[in-house]
């Protein structure tokens, strides 16, 4: 059996939802970032320990959360004894605006990943993107590299677009699954 970890800071409350999306479909641990931008006790062993690190941010400015950012670069350490080569990695976000640069953060999570020499997976969903297509659809914001979702800058976690979510779970899911089938 595979271990994953989603690896993730939320600044208010809507991407600790979405990772817990995720986590719910790849069965894996969350791993919160603090408001210091630091992860808990034994937070980096857990990682150590993962076959596959999801990481989650916000994004803010068109990239990750200054948090998340300080958690990256304390990953030198990991980095420079190659603690993560070869695990499975992936990445979500989430933003007020529908595009909202969030492929700015994708991006970042992707290139800290290529960094710890790992293998990204990527969102592999087909588009919501017919005229039929509705909001609460799976993968309406139509995202491939990885999991993506939009929050209204005055609307709560808990109204949260169910298919975002939804895509969210298949997301972590998809992820799981390659973690397993390399593990093999």
């Amino acid at each position: 059996m595979t271990s994953t970890v989603v690896v993730y800071h939320s600044g208010y409350g809507h991407t600790q939802r979405m990772a817990q999306a995720v986590a719910e479909g790849a069965d894996a641990t969350l791993l919160a970032i603090d408001a210091d931008g630091n992860l808990p006790d034994g937070g980096w062993e857990q990682l150590k320990a993962a076959d596959a690190i999801i990481f989650g941010s916000p994004t803010y400015m068109g990239t990750v959360s200054w948090q998340f950012k300080k958690f990256a670069d304390a990953s030198s350490k990991p980095w420079y004894s190659q603690e993560w080569k070869d695990k499975i990695a992936a990445g979500f976000t989430n933003s007020a605006g529908m595009n909202g640069d969030k492929q700015g953060t994708l991006t970042t999570l992707f290139t800290l990943a290529m960094q710890h020499g790992m293998i990204w997976v990527s969102q592999g969903l087909m588009p919501s993107n017919a005229k039929a297509a509705k909001r609460d659809d799976i993968n309406y914001l139509v995202s491939y590299s990885g999991a993506i979702a939009q929050s209204a800058s005055d609307a709560g976690a808990s109204e949260m677009s169910a298919g975002d979510l939804a895509t969210a779970r298949l997301f972590g899911k998809r992820v799981a699954e390659v973690a397993a089938r390399l593990q093999r």
